[in-house]
């Protein structure tokens, strides 16, 4: 392919993910930019171009050895829930922004230490920045099959490092603030996590089902191969001693790594998008290995006895068959993994560069004296030129050092240098005796350690010979070999520089840390790292911190750094979170703790203290006062925990009593008026009875038709009084227990037919329609009469809110496992939604009636409630999308007659 198209390609590739970063950064809390899967997505830049490139090309040379790399991080990621989230919520809480600003804050905002992390990570990175140019000016001349220039101006990869470092400096730090979130960085990695993947799963595809005809295939032939057999094992226990130190490197990477620890622990917005991570990020790893082999060995069949770099392989084989497309595709995958690594690595390291060596030992004072808007172009300029210098160093070392070793040996060399930060990071999070002594020695021991056995050599020639220092050791000494250190000879060279440099970083770091303890500031740290769960709501007052303050001098380092407004605002939120008077002169441990957190985002936690102590005045603490003070403070948090969960609970309290009262005032006023519709109720029969009998006694010449029409009257209205009565009764015995229930087995069908035959006049009367969907005898146990009083009330109420044109009433039966359901649907007004609850009740009457005042006494569905319930069977409304529907159960099988 052209060259010139090439880069036209990329260039528009470029263009997008500008466009997706630019959007992400203007649409910053949306649903697409701010979730879980981002974040976990986001997290695959572990994958670089080592992944996409390397794994295949240690794959097809030494077999399965290439999955070690991965299985460290998928047996530690489960693990996650606990320690990045403490991790996390650490860092959250003191505002930190790298993992030399992390470490550093904990063994008491060492400057010192603060600057060895941030030279490691340096020696680690800028080699592995450099692999993943490596990686793309090698890809580019072969889409291109164009050979390399010796001249920069002629190399494409001169431009590519430009752009990026361009990239990175303008997206990289538009907060002044290192802990602010960059979304739009992270959507852009997150994008080319899923092309990179894609990308690398169509090229497997095409390779297993395309070029191969399928995995079997590809095994088949692949074993005819020379050595097919001894790679494809793990071996004895010498092989297997070299696995497991690939997978603790590779362990400790997904923890340590600059580039990891910035998009896992700065970027996290939520704690709970650490779930999704635990699964998703594991499963991308899988995916992305699973054609990792088919490509490996099926470029091993194609190319056998071709002088071949394994490594491009995934480009190799398209390109043999000419398939420019896919050719294109998967360079543009490889692009991806390789600039999404150098975007953030040059962020996190110009962040670490700037807050623990440029600011503190430079440029502090300067940025003293200056307004804030100085200060924050100043530190704006610093990251940039930082960014913008790490990329163009790392193109300096691909250029005169990374072009003579392929892309496993570089990563594995930056994986080993930043493991040395191990013993010191993770005895951070879980050991109070660590001391900054201990974590400052260790590192340098085992770095030294780790130049002796793995640097050097590497530098010299790893497979030299020639070399004195690699054949007979340091000064001739055999036990100094650096690649058989004191006689350990089975270990390969990774494993083995890892095993001793470990070895001497983790004892140096014990023993040193208990040898000489930590000063007060230090153990301060320690107790809020460790236990972080305790003191995250309020780390602040567990800081401890004995001197002479002033608020007014503490607000002016702020205005510095943080402008007028700012400042006011974190001094508003400070005074209202723990209840300190604004006008107070005197400053307290807690706002000295508080400013140098706000400050540490901008220039880092060594720099953020050495400002504050500028003026404040500090007295020395002795470790007892820091244990006693803290024990104070655990005391405190507890008592204020308890407190918030009596005040909780008092507030619930309050709220059931509240609803309580107000359900009792509804209950009162629903009583009052059922009394009243109970007393007009019985005083209307009565009114009548009186009224005819008085005309039947006082008028002897009543006519024979009209005293019967009278006569008639009286039963009539007895009859009502009677059922009046009895419903009051019924409602009595029930509440009291007094009733009986004997069930029996009946066919439902027949009782619903019994009920509708004694209202056919008032649904006539009506134009009701009446529809019945049951054909089929149901069977079942219960009290026919009181079913039948059941069904009656239904119906009624059914009958009595339909409308006065085209009313309808739909009745269904159908059995749903133990019990029969049976459903009473109207298309009348239906019910309020907040009366469902109380329809039941006994003093419930619908205010959602046909006319103004309710009919019936409000004791008829109350019955119903009391039947069906002492049939073991349930009654309730349903949603309707007209009128009102009522359902209710009886069982199927029988149970024994209940008397109550």
């Amino acid at each position: 392919m052209n060259s010139i198209v090439l880069i036209i390609i990329l260039l528009g590739y470029l263009i997008f993910l500008f466009f997706i970063a630019h959007w992400a950064e203007k649409k910053g809390n949306i649903k697409w930019t701010n979730n879980s899967y981002i974040y976990s997505l986001s997290l695959a830049v572990y994958c670089t171009a080592w992944t996409y490139y390397g794994s295949i090309g240690v794959a097809a040379n030494s077999g399965l050895s290439y999955i070690a790399i991965y299985i460290g991080p998928i047996i530690i990621i489960p693990a996650w829930i606990i320690i990045l989230r403490k991790i996390i919520r650490i860092s959250r809480v003191n505002n930190v922004s790298s993992i030399a600003d992390f470490i550093s804050l904990r063994y008491g905002n060492s400057r010192f230490l603060g600057a060895i992390v941030t030279l490691v990570c340096l020696f680690g990175i800028l080699p592995y920045v450099a692999l993943q140019l490596k990686a793309i000016a090698e890809t580019f001349h072969i889409v291109t099959k164009t050979s390399s220039s010796s001249l920069i101006f002629n190399d494409t990869t001169t431009y590519v490092a430009v752009a990026l470092a361009l990239f990175s400096s303008y997206y990289g730090t538009r907060y002044v603030d290192a802990s602010e979130k960059r979304k739009g960085i992270v959507m852009a990695v997150a994008m080319e996590s899923i092309l990179k993947l894609v990308f690398f799963i169509i090229i497997g595809v095409y390779v297993t089902f395309f070029v191969f005809d399928g995995f079997e295939d590809i095994y088949h032939q692949a074993s005819q191969l020379t050595g097919f057999e001894e790679k494809n094992k793990i071996g004895g226990l010498t092989q297997g001693i070299n696995w497991f130190f690939m997978c603790m490197v590779s362990l400790f990477a997904i923890f340590l790594l600059p580039r990891q620890f910035h998009i896992s622990v700065v970027e996290n917005n939520r704690e709970r998008h650490i779930k999704t991570a635990i699964w998703l990020f594991p499963l991308y790893l899988l995916i992305f290995n699973l054609f990792v082999y088919p490509i490996a060995w099926g470029g091993n069949i194609l190319f056998k006895g071709q002088n071949v770099n394994a490594d491009t392989y995934s480009l190799l084989i398209p390109q043999f068959f000419n398939n420019d497309l896919l050719t294109i595709i998967v360079f543009l995958g490889g692009f991806s993994a390789a600039i999404s690594m150098i975007v953030v690595s040059s962020i996190s390291l110009s962040t670490m560069l700037s807050n623990n060596i440029l600011i503190p030992y430079t440029f502090l004072g300067k940025l003293r004296n200056e307004e804030q808007l100085v200060n924050n172009k100043k530190i704006v300029n610093i990251r940039k030129i930082g960014i913008f210098s790490i990329i163009i160093s790392s193109y300096f070392i691909y250029r005169f050092f990374a072009l003579d070793y392929n892309l496993v040996s570089i990563g594995l060399i930056s994986f080993v240098i930043i493991a040395q930060l191990a013993p010191a990071f993770f005895g951070a999070v879980f050991w109070r005796r660590g001391s900054c002594l201990g974590a400052i020695w260790s590192i340098i021991i085992g770095f030294s350690i780790c130049m002796y056995t793995l640097l050097i050599p590497y530098a010299i020639g790893i497979y030299s010979d020639n070399s004195p220092f690699i054949s007979e050791g340091l000064f001739h000494i055999q036990i100094l070999k650096p690649f058989q250190l004191f006689g350990l000879d089975y270990l390969q060279p990774v494993p083995h520089a890892l095993f001793w440099s470990l070895l001497f970083n983790t004892m140096v770091y014990f023993a040193v840390s208990v040898s000489f303890k930590g000063n007060y500031r230090e153990r301060n740290y320690a107790e809020m790292y460790v236990d972080i769960e305790k003191y995250s709501a309020n780390h602040e007052n567990a800081f401890v911190w004995k001197g002479t303050a002033y608020t007014s001098d503490i607000k002016k380092v702020l205005i510095r750094f943080l402008g007028e407004d700012r400042t006011k605002r974190a001094m508003h939120i400070f005074n209202t979170k723990y209840n300190v008077d604004s006008n107070q002169e005197l400053a307290d441990a807690r706002l000295v703790k508080f400013a140098e957190n706000l400050l540490t985002g901008h220039i880092g936690t060594a720099s953020a203290r050495i400002l504050i102590s500028s003026v404040v005045k500090e007295e020395k603490v002795t470790l007892p006062e820091v244990l006693k003070i803290l024990e104070e403070s655990k005391e405190n948090i507890i008592i204020n925990k308890k407190l918030i969960e009596t005040s909780n609970e008092l507030k619930k309290i309050s709220s059931q009593l509240k609803n309580a009262n107000e359900n009792l005032v509804i209950k009162d006023k629903q009583k009052d008026e059922f009394l009243d519709t109970v007393t007009h109720e019985l005083r209307t029969p009565i009114t009548a009875i009186r009224a005819a009998s008085e005309i039947l006694h006082d008028d002897d010449e009543i006519p024979e038709d009209l005293k019967k029409q009278f006569l008639q009257n009286i039963i009539s209205e007895s009859d009502r009084l009677n059922r009046l009565i009895d419903k009051i009764l019924d409602l009595e015995k029930f509440e009291t227990g007094k009733q009986t229930i004997n069930p029996s087995n009946n066919d439902l069908i027949e009782t619903i037919k019994n009920s509708i035959e004694p209202l056919q006049h008032l649904i006539k009367n009506k134009n009701i329609d009446v529809i019945f969907n049951s054909s089929n005898a149901v069977f079942c146990f219960y009290d026919e009469d009181r079913i039948i009083q059941v069904i009656t009330n239904l119906l009624s109420n059914a009958i009595k809110f339909c409308p006065e044109k085209n009313g309808n009433i739909t009745i269904n039966c159908k059995i749903e496992n133990t019990f029969v359901k049976t459903t009473v649907t109207d298309n009348g007004k239906g019910i309020n939604p907040s009366d469902v609850e109380a329809i039941f009740d006994k003093f419930y009457q619908s205010t959602n009636q046909n006319i103004k005042k309710p009919v019936g006494s409000g004791l008829g569905l109350a019955i119903c409630k009391q039947i069906i319930e002492h049939h073991q069977g349930k009654i309730w409304v349903e949603p309707s999308a007209k009128g009102a529907c009522i359902a209710f159960t009886l069982p199927l099988k029988n149970y024994e007659t209940i008397d109550l």
